[in-house]
């Protein structure tokens, strides 16, 4: 299949400067990133794409088997960079998409060279010597809402993920986001999403990496990114005045700061 159909691959900027690949979270797609995009193009070759089952990828490409598994979508990306052929790329990943450009990182080590970690989670819920910010029952109770009623848990979580109460518009867009990704699809991300325990991945970063937190986030507490930052040896941790788990739409103005001092760092 052609992969840039596949997972909707668009590519922008300086054709002369180093690539920079995109990934949204979960129920997001790539134009989630368009404040980001307009703050790099001068300089940076801009990859965005939306995984199997979001966006306007293509979803007859859909197998449950295969995105059951975070390996689903880590493949995803790495097939991206295979078919544009990039090299020492820059990983940029939201939420989920954080860990798996760590892992996509692992399975082709030539093609991406650095990772950008915004808001991310190895693993949601809590356990023995660890904070992920959920119970067990609370990723139960999550998960069989989401299956029950999509539409109806996209509506009430939206707003909540997001943050910024008072900037409702933007609780909007993330639920209409959430809206409009078909929701079999939806259960499965959500599914491999939430029940995902990636902490062993972190110790096996050798590239330089940016973890990005926010001073306030329900989904990925501070206790997360200061575990991920220490996991990763080398890497480097910024605190974003920020509230909310989507500081590229809600703080891009410090968020796209950050990335590019990292990126100018890595030159």
């Amino acid at each position: 299949m052609d992969i840039v159909r596949r997972n909707n691959v668009t590519v922008t900027g300086n054709p002369q400067g180093r690539t920079v690949v995109l990934a949204h979270g979960f129920g997001c797609d790539q134009n989630m990133w368009r404040l980001t995009v307009s703050a790099l193009v001068r300089d940076y070759r801009v990859v965005m794409f939306d995984y199997v089952g979001s966006g306007r990828s293509d979803s007859s490409a859909f197998s449950e088997d295969r995105y059951s598994s975070l390996d689903g979508y880590a493949g995803d990306a790495v097939e991206v960079c295979e078919a544009l052929d990039l090299r020492d790329a820059v990983f940029v990943g939201h939420s989920v998409s954080a860990m798996i450009g760590v892992m996509a990182a692992g399975m082709a080590p030539e093609r991406i060279g650095a990772l950008v970690m915004v808001a991310p989670s190895p693993r949601y819920i809590d356990c023995d010597g660890y904070r992920g910010g959920f119970s067990a029952e609370d990723i139960d109770e999550l998960l069989e809402s989401l299956e029950s009623n999509y539409l109806g848990w996209s509506a009430a979580m939206a707003p909540v993920i997001m943050g910024n109460a008072d900037r409702p518009e933007l609780g909007e867009e993330l639920k209409n986001s959430f809206c409009a990704t078909d929701p079999d699809m939806a259960r499965v991300f959500a599914r491999t999403t939430f029940l995902s325990d990636s902490r062993d991945d972190l110790k096996n970063v050798r590239v330089p990496t940016l973890v990005l937190e926010c001073s306030q986030d329900v989904i990925a507490p501070r206790e997360v990114g200061t575990f991920v930052h220490q996991a990763i040896a080398g890497s480097t941790l910024v605190t974003l005045d920020a509230t909310g788990h989507c500081p590229h739409l809600s703080a891009p103005e410090a968020t796209n700061q950050a990335i590019i001092e990292f990126l100018a760092a890595l030159r």
